[in-house]
């Protein structure tokens, strides 16, 4: 069967940087090829069956993708989840030294993402012992976990916007109160202690009353209580209103982290902040990925592992973003800036100043939401992502591509935003009025 050429051109990045997937006709060739290389011009088949042969290989190539289990899915995630918490340990290192003065409540924020991978680890060997499924299949389950990352996000999000709001108005000559989560990590570490315990209700109380494997996260509480006439009956395993508003305010909140990230190198006079935005983009397509993989009711197994190879790009590019902002604040590492990282000038940060407040987008809401309380700024996030929650949980169920498992189309959601999100901050870097799309 002949492959179309964006299949084709997929399997050849695929062939040179996965080769744990290789069919065995492929690794047969391979090693018949290294124990009897041509020597001779007649001995080289011709170019036509090179071709075909290739071809051959890589459609072999795309099958053993499309048809990957869940096990082999997991299997393969396993090692680049587990190398991603290394460079993370490095960015939070980077990130916390005392040359860069970032906010304590921010470090807290960032630092509670260890927790949510530890505390996920349990929850995932629950629902396999339990059940027999990942933790994604197990709505109470999943919900419960994810929550934490909501958590970190929040966490940094209200400390990043307390500690902006007083730099402001510092710079406006407008007498304002430091807020303590500048200068001490106890108040976010109060709010993180709370919110985990509320998340933890959320798993202990059902798993006490001997929750099921497709038990309701929240018991459902926020789905609608019938049965729509829908062109799609909804899959036992589709996520609750609840757990989808867990992945979409996870995703904005992020999205605001970056924008925080951006308006930072403002009032910071370092433009090197604006580098973290762009290190952080790898961990935000992650985002994308895992909601992708529930809009297509976990259908597409290759997902999971892609979204663990985005999560270690982009804690090691969120580290060699904070290693990059802490030497430009005068750190000098062990083994002496060998990137020769500290020639620029930082003379020049504020020149944007002014039009980048102009920019108006998902990142942007820190900025739209000013004046609210951080208490009305939630409830309203909140809201958006719950209407969101509904239209996507519900509108997906009258079309046909949530039930299709295609591929192609799930690497389009997924690669198309953030393509778009790329250029909207390379745009916003040459042209600071730039609004963008989202």
């Amino acid at each position: 069967m002949m492959i179309p050429r964006i299949q084709l051109l997929i399997g050849l990045c695929a062939a040179v940087t996965v080769d744990a997937f290789a069919p065995p006709i492929i690794a047969a060739t391979r090693h018949a090829h290294a124990r009897h290389p041509a020597t001779t011009s007649h001995n080289m088949m011709p170019m036509s069956d090179v071709l075909q042969n290739t071809i051959m290989n890589l459609d072999q190539l795309n099958n053993s993708i499309l048809t990957m289990d869940q096990a082999a899915a997991e299997t393969l995630a396993g090692p680049f989840f587990g190398l991603s918490l290394f460079p993370y340990l490095a960015f939070l290192y980077f990130l916390n030294l005392p040359q860069n003065e970032t906010p304590k409540g921010v470090t807290v924020g960032f630092a509670t993402c260890l927790l949510f991978v530890f505390l996920t680890i349990p929850a995932a060997i629950g629902a396999k012992v339990w059940y027999g499924v990942s933790l994604a299949d197990s709505d109470w389950l999943h919900g419960s976990a994810e929550s934490l990352l909501t958590v970190t996000n929040l966490v940094t999000v209200i400390a990043f916007r307390q500690a902006l709001s007083y730099k402001e108005q510092e710079m406006d000559g407008i007498g304002a109160t430091m807020p303590e989560s500048m200068v001490s990590y106890q108040p976010m570490i109060n709010l993180v202690g709370g919110l985990t315990a509320l998340a933890g209700l959320t798993a202990f109380v059902p798993g006490l009353m001997g929750a099921e494997v497709h038990t309701p996260y929240l018991n459902g509480f926020m789905d609608i209580p019938f049965q729509l006439s829908a062109r799609h009956p909804e899959p036992e395993n589709a996520l609750t209103v609840g757990c989808w508003i867990i992945h979409i305010s996870s995703l904005v909140e992020f999205l605001v982290a970056m924008g925080f990230c951006w308006r930072w190198a403002d009032v910071s006079n370092n433009p090197k902040w604006r580098g973290l935005t762009w290190g952080l983009l790898p961990l935000h397509s992650s985002g994308i990925t895992a909601c992708t993989y529930h809009l297509f009711y976990n259908s597409i197994p290759v997902l999971v592992p892609l979204q663990a190879m985005l999560t270690c790009i982009g804690n090691t590019t969120a580290m060699f973003a904070a290693y990059r902002i802490a030497v430009s604040n005068g750190y000098s590492p062990p083994w002496g800036d060998i990137l020769a990282l500290n020639e620029e000038d930082n003379s020049n940060a504020n020149t944007q100043e002014e039009d980048s407040q102009s920019l108006v987008g998902f990142e942007d809401l820190g900025d739209a939401l000013a004046t609210d309380n951080d208490w009305t700024f939630i409830a309203k996030l909140f809201a958006g992502c719950a209407v969101a929650s509904y239209v996507v949980k519900y509108g997906e169920l009258w079309f046909d591509f949530p039930f299709e498992s295609e591929l192609y189309l799930s690497l389009a959601f997924i690669f198309i935003p953030s393509l778009l999100n790329s250029f909207k901050w390379w745009k916003r870097s040459q042209d600071p009025t730039f609004d963008g799309w989202f």
